[in-house]
């Protein structure tokens, strides 16, 4: 459901010159990040949570 509503929110903004360079933005600013967050190194490693693991 929340994939379906993104794509109408997107096909919505894509509608407009305004929507469409705001959608392209946020896709090139997601494409980066992903590309830091594949790439293995010391720097990249979490740091340890404080936080007890919740029990599903």
């Amino acid at each position: 459901m929340k994939r379906f509503l993104k794509v109408l929110l997107a096909r919505r903004m894509a509608a407009t010159p305004i929507g469409a360079a705001l959608l392209a933005l946020g896709w090139l600013l997601n494409r980066r990040r992903r590309k830091h967050q594949s790439r293995p190194g010391p720097a990249s490693r979490p740091a340890r949570s404080r936080r007890r693991p919740t029990h599903h």
